[in-house]
């Protein structure tokens, strides 16, 4: 069977390419089959056992059977890339329950870190002139992951130390943004950063949160007593 496979960030830069179509797979073949035969027939891909495959804008699991003609997206790892810890370069979480602002600090602090620094965005209860009833968010989740790595890459590049040379200008980030249904007053974007020392912290969470803004692909429609409104083309 032939299947056409997605590339994006690092990968798609080890692949040469955004798209690869494979001719000739086995009839019977699982999303983790996929991913070994790939790494043999292109080694420059590497090991893809960590990469997350999407099939019809869902990640799904390596078990997934694949059939005949579909189209796979590989996403990379959101994190920077720099050891173990996703959070050394950033970890990104779309989610469709209420965000926990104390368990996100948890999360980034460390030892080595003396400033945590949480910014969240909440629903506010009115907007242009009209009461709020809720928030509906929409997001392009297999291009939300990709392009919130570059963010978080650029954030490093601009407020700590892309190297990890200088553990004094170390950066723990999380983001976490809701999809689905939020009512007002939760939380739809939370930012946790965690540093040694305060200004960088702060630096960092300010920088997240503008580009997110900028360039994340999530959408929000205001819902309101008669009507709703979609705000902008992004969150």
């Amino acid at each position: 069977m032939e299947i056409r496979v997605l590339f994006f960030a690092g990968l798609r830069e080890r692949a040469g390419r955004g798209e690869l179509v494979c001719p000739d797979l086995p009839d019977e073949l699982d999303l983790g089959g996929l991913k070994r035969l790939l790494a043999e027939r292109h080694p420059r891909l590497g090991d893809l056992s960590h990469v997350s495959g999407v099939i019809e804008e869902r990640y799904v699991p390596d078990e997934t059977p694949l059939r005949p003609g579909q189209e796979v997206a590989l996403l990379p790892p959101v994190s920077g890339g720099r050891g173990p810890d996703p959070l050394e370069g950033g970890c990104f979480e779309l989610a469709r329950e209420a965000i926990d602002p104390e368990a996100c600090r948890r999360r980034v602090e460390d030892p080595s870190c003396g400033a945590v620094v949480l910014f969240s965005g909440n629903v506010r209860e009115t907007n242009r002139g009209e009461e709020v009833r809720r928030i509906d968010y929409e997001a392009f989740e297999r291009m939300a992951h990709p392009e919130m790595a570059r963010i978080f890459e650029r954030c490093l590049a601009t407020c700590g130390d892309p190297s990890g040379a200088d553990p004094e200008r170390r950066l723990r980030m999380l983001c976490v943004h809701r999809v689905g249904t939020v009512a007002v007053g939760e939380s739809s974007v939370l930012i946790a950063v965690a540093s040694p020392h305060r200004a960088a912290a702060f630096e960092a969470a300010r920088f997240l949160i503008d580009e997110l803004k900028q360039s994340l692909p999530v959408w929000k429609k205001e819902v309101y007593a008669a009507g709703h409104h979609w705000i902008g083309d992004r969150s």
